[in-house]
């Protein structure tokens, strides 16, 4: 029922999505792409591993990447904002982390950076988490996608009241 909601919500705030997706391989796109009509909604979607990727196509800085690695809040939220940029969409989601099951340069396998990005009142408000996932790894895909659409409404509605965090 989740992507249900989020196209609803989409639809009737008037939002335009683009995704940056790492870890979850497209499947916050593909499970919007479910329900019809959600495609107007839906501006681009970016599926990026690789850390030339996230700086060729997004503009995350090698500086980021290399001081907090790629598992890291503050190389979702370059994400999300790259994912904004030279795009008409006024909302963005960004995940990196890792969807297997080995722990990497002592992360926690399960563990998945978020970014939400929105243009509100011609300013942009970011917020991001960090959360841990468990369960093998299209599980792990699953859980990871559906979370970053079930906290698009809230982080919205702190974007709107002229938050960010």
């Amino acid at each position: 029922m989740i992507p249900d909601d989020i196209v609803a919500y989409l639809k009737e705030q008037s939002l335009l999505l683009a995704t940056a997706e790492s870890c979850t391989a497209g499947r916050i796109v593909a499970l919007l792409a479910q329900v019809p009509g959600s495609g107007s909604l839906i501006e681009c979607g970016y599926v990026v591993y690789s850390p030339e990727a996230k700086q060729r196509l997004l503009g995350v800085s090698a500086e980021t990447i290399e001081r907090f690695n790629l598992t890291s809040v503050e190389v979702a939220q370059e994400m999300a904002l790259g994912a904004l940029h030279d795009s008409p969409a006024t909302a963005a989601i960004a995940t990196t982390g890792l969807c297997g099951t080995e722990d990497v340069d002592g992360i926690p396998a399960g563990t998945v950076c978020f970014a939400w990005a929105f243009v509100c009142h011609n300013r942009v408000s970011v917020f991001t988490r960090r959360h841990r996932f468990f369960g093998d790894r299209e599980s792990l895909q699953h859980q990871a996608a559906l979370h970053a659409l079930q906290a698009l409404p809230d982080f919205h509605q702190r974007a709107l009241a002229g938050e960010s965090a």
